[in-house]
């Protein structure tokens, strides 16, 4: 594999708006074979992974890493995906959100979002400076950074931040694997909807980040894997994910797996990333 070009970027240059004074308690809570847990993330930052300059193509993807909305798979759903994406071209921003705490943040049903709509922002404003393509500027997300994904992929048009441009949050594409979508109790995983959106979470928070109910004709393109015997995140979320692209014409791809349960990442006897490649082709994303 290539020597990847790896780069760290502060994702807000002042104090982060609607942030409380915390100290800053992140900590790896485990560690296995597959990499770190990482907890309390309350700095949030970029990682980027540069492809060498002979496969560069100008496609790039924020990636958000699962955990449940408590902490961050960092690296096996995010700095080696990141290591994947360049060899295929595509720039690839790990990023480390702030995970939703009232100790931390005045709204923390929005702050992981904010995260998100600053990352794309930032991306999307180096784009000239990085030779990204605009129109190819994606996110990625692994189960509750799916549902992180998809959130910015049907509310970019209304930003977080007042000061941020809605031109510059739409994705160009949402690439999600074993995601959380809804918040409905019946199908969603409770853990991350109730670290999200509180013990009592109200009628509009619940609609709102439903994100099957959010889509419209405008909606990215998506490419959506999910394993029929996830027992941890239903895989009826990326149904009723599917059903609603399908019924607002968006193109999507949806690659069930028989097997494999929740949170695999790259570690499965399907080699579902050569699948993705195939989609990020076809979709004219990459050459």
């Amino acid at each position: 594999m290539q020597n990847e070009t790896v780069q760290t970027i502060a994702l807000y240059t002042a104090q982060i708006p609607g942030a409380k004074d915390s100290i800053n308690q992140e900590s790896v809570e485990s560690q296995d074979d597959t990499g770190r847990f990482v907890v309390d993330v309350s700095q949030p930052r970029l990682t980027a992974y540069w492809p060498s300059k002979d496969l560069h193509n100008g496609c790039a993807v924020v990636i958000c890493p699962g955990g449940g909305y408590r902490g961050l798979s960092v690296d096996m759903e995010g700095h080696a995906i990141a290591k994947r994406c360049i060899t295929l071209g595509i720039s690839a921003f790990v990023l480390t959100y702030r995970m939703p705490s009232d100790k931390t943040m005045d709204t923390p049903q929005l702050g992981p979002l904010q995260d998100l709509q600053q990352a794309l922002h930032v991306v999307n404003s180096g784009a000239k400076e990085w030779h990204l393509d605009p129109l190819k500027i994606g996110v990625m997300g692994f189960s509750a950074g799916g549902h992180l994904a998809s959130s910015a992929a049907v509310h970019y048009q209304r930003p977080v931040l007042p000061t941020i441009d809605s031109k510059l949050l739409k994705p160009a594409f949402q690439i999600l694997i074993y995601p959380v979508i809804s918040m409905d109790p019946k199908i969603t995983h409770l853990g991350s909807r109730t670290l999200l959106l509180g013990e009592n979470a109200n009628s509009l928070d619940t609609e709102y980040f439903s994100n099957d109910t959010q889509i419209n004709k405008n909606s990215p393109p998506a490419f959506i894997l999910h394993a029929n015997d996830d027992s941890h995140v239903s895989v009826d979320n990326s149904l009723r994910y599917y059903y609603s692209l399908k019924e607002s014409q968006v193109p999507v791809q949806l690659l069930l797996l028989p097997h494999g349960g929740h949170g695999f990442g790259l570690h499965h006897e399907y080699n579902w990333f050569q699948s993705l490649n195939m989609w990020l082709r076809l979709s004219r994303l990459i050459s």
